[in-house]
């Protein structure tokens, strides 16, 4: 059996989250993509060292395997990442409740997200089974606007 331990994001872990956007099945960035839009280790590294993007990752043996962070000014849920080989196991549910939680403790009622509109994508139904409904905007790459109530 598969032991997976989840815990705040460090620093440190800025360039394996790089590799993984790369690696997941669906809605892939690579490290090459990531950077024209501005995203370095470095610039990922400083924003979890600031705080200005509190995250959890879940590892197996030590390895980092998947990831959550979200905009701690906003709300916003900027990005969900699980490795292939982990997907159906719950791992991505456990990592955006995680974050959820943190953002319910530094007082937000309500977060988004953008997700694809495409119901054939795995995000589509992801999001909308764990309760995040659709605001009816799309973002400039077309994606929708989910958002969460917080209890």
């Amino acid at each position: 059996m598969t032991h997976r331990s989840y815990r705040a994001a460090r620093p440190d872990d800025a360039a394996i989250c790089i590799d993984i956007r790369g690696r997941t099945r669906e809605n892939a960035f690579s490290a090459d993509a990531l950077l024209a839009l501005g995203i370095s280790a470095q610039t990922w590294h400083d924003a979890i060292e600031s705080g200005a993007v509190p995250g959890y990752v879940c590892c197996v043996d030590d390895q980092v395997i998947g990831y959550c962070f979200a905009d701690a000014q906003t709300g916003e849920i900027l990005v969900l990442a699980v490795l292939p080989e982990h997907e159906g196991l719950g791992v991505g549910r456990a990592l955006l409740q995680r974050v959820v939680d943190a953002l319910r403790t530094r007082g937000f009622h309500r977060l988004f997200l953008a997700c694809s509109a495409d119901p054939a994508s795995r995000s589509y139904g992801f999001y909308r089974k764990l309760g995040w409904t659709p605001t009816g905007e799309r973002d400039d790459a077309g994606d929708d606007i989910l958002e969460h109530f917080l209890q």
